[in-house]
């Protein structure tokens, strides 16, 4: 194989996976991961599920987790000792 077309296809990997943003997700993940606790078998398991998916997209859900749309406002119960919502 020549070297730019493997070159290429590494490019194309990258890009599939989200660009060089999310590798460097993707690296710290794992950087993390080995460094945590746990078996080796452990940290392995967990290495393989954090890339099944690209960093970017892993980082975005566990660090921003977004709470469920809803049309009510939000109710406090009462004696929380924070004032009721405001209506419109």
């Amino acid at each position: 194989m020549k070297l730019g077309k493997l070159a290429g296809k590494a490019k194309d990997m990258v890009d599939k996976r989200g660009g060089t943003e999310s590798l460097k997700g993707d690296a710290q993940e794992l950087k993390e991961i080995a460094g945590g606790k746990g078996s080796l078998k452990e940290k392995a398991k967990a290495a393989g599920q954090a890339l099944k998916k690209p960093g970017a997209e892993e980082q975005a859900s566990e660090h921003a987790p977004q709470p469920p749309a809803s049309d009510k406002p939000e109710t406090r119960p009462a004696g929380s000792g924070a004032a009721p919502p405001e209506q419109a």
